[in-house]
């Protein structure tokens, strides 16, 4: 029987927010911490799945009391995402066909129902899933002086989210294809997608926020506070 993996890259340092220490660790309104959330909700999702958590050598926030999950390993995370995915690939007694799913730790209001939509296409999938939201905003291409210098169409437009689901050896094999080619991708996808393969985009829900500034803290928790009022039986 396959396993299922979940790799939570949590090694940046969020320096867009301003604040004293990483992103992940800047607490929400019930003053637990942003990788607390995010762990708990991949938890009501995939309760057996075994985690590999990404942090930096030299992290002094981190408690292991944050994390639910029974089989769980702590690897060093690298200089850019996809080193910090592949140091988890690399560590992980994986099979090849186990599916391996990658999420933002900045993304805490992740759904279980999208969660398991996301694995049951990465699953099926020969080239693996990925959550994504069609693009609804009228798209802008900028000149070098920031001015509006023409529209783009936003057909077959989508934004990529997470969590981004493959199976353990095409996954490896697209990230270390990126690495040898010295190519920097910033999605898991778009390395499977460097190797000519086409994964589903799965419709996610458009509150899956990824928190990147000091305003979205707030926002999360009212995203947060609002899911739990209306669906408190699937986060």
């Amino acid at each position: 029987m396959s396993q299922t993996w979940l790799i939570v890259p949590a090694a940046g340092q969020g320096r867009r927010m301003g604040a004293d220490k990483p992103k992940q660790y800047l607490t929400l309104a019930d003053e637990q911490p942003v990788l607390a959330h995010t762990l708990a909700r991949l938890h009501s999702a995939f309760p057996s799945a075994r985690l590999v958590l990404c942090l930096d050598a030299d992290d002094r926030w981190f408690s292991p009391r944050w994390v639910p999950f029974t089989v769980w390993q702590r690897v060093t995370g690298g200089d850019e995402r996809m080193d910090s995915v592949l140091n988890a690939l690399h560590a992980m007694t994986a099979d090849d066909n186990d599916v391996v799913m990658v999420h933002d730790v900045a993304r805490p209001c992740i759904t279980v129902d999208d969660l398991q939509a996301l694995y049951q296409a990465a699953a099926t999938h020969p080239a693996g899933a990925l959550l994504a939201m069609p693009v609804a905003d009228t798209m802008k291409r900028a000149d070098d002086q920031c001015q509006s210098a023409r529209t783009e169409p936003r057909d077959d437009l989508w934004h990529a989210l997470t969590p981004q689901g493959f199976r353990y050896a095409l996954l490896r094999r697209a990230l270390e294809t990126a690495r040898q080619q010295r190519t920097l991708v910033t999605d898991e996808a778009s390395a499977v997608e460097a190797l000519g393969e086409c994964p589903q985009l799965v419709s996610g829900r458009r509150d899956n926020l990824k928190i990147t500034h000091p305003d979205d803290l707030a926002l999360a928790a009212a995203i947060m506070a609002a899911q739990t009022a209306n669906t408190p039986d699937r986060l």
